[in-house]
């Protein structure tokens, strides 16, 4: 029988992406060999986001704490607490926190291996990555 993983958000450990942003990387293959996804939380600080990209596998989004936009071909949709999206792979999207106080969302890969490329310049880069910054401080 498969063991679990349980996971203790006081210990989880925290990447800085620039900008204030910070992520929470939770089941990911380092910690959790042999799983089918990658999860993991994003806090974004007032004013700030993710640049357009996009991903090799679908992603689903919920808004834990906080309001924002969500943006897909030019379209802009406001996020609220517990709202979700659904985007498939190689849909350039972006979320951006528009509101007071901080933005957080849960984010799941249908992926153990994602990747992440940049609109603007094309790169691509391992998702969590030393290069899978979202703003350069």
């Amino acid at each position: 029988m498969a063991e679990g993983t349980f996971i203790d958000i006081d210990k989880a450990p925290q990447m800085k992406r620039g900008g204030g942003i910070v992520t929470r990387p939770l089941i990911v293959q380092h910690n959790t060999p042999g799983a089918k996804f990658t999860t993991g939380m994003t806090r974004f600080p007032p004013g700030e986001g993710a640049p357009m990209h996009s991903h090799n596998c679908d992603e689903q989004v919920t808004v834990l704490e906080g309001t924002g936009i969500y943006e897909v071909d030019g379209v802009v949709t406001e996020l609220k607490q517990h709202d979700t999206t659904y985007i498939p792979a190689g849909l350039p999207h972006r979320f951006h926190n528009t509101g007071d106080g901080p933005m957080a969302i849960l984010w799941i890969y249908a992926s153990p291996e994602v990747t992440r490329t940049f609109t603007a310049t094309g790169e691509t880069v391992a998702h969590l990555s030393a290069a899978d910054m979202m703003v350069a401080d």
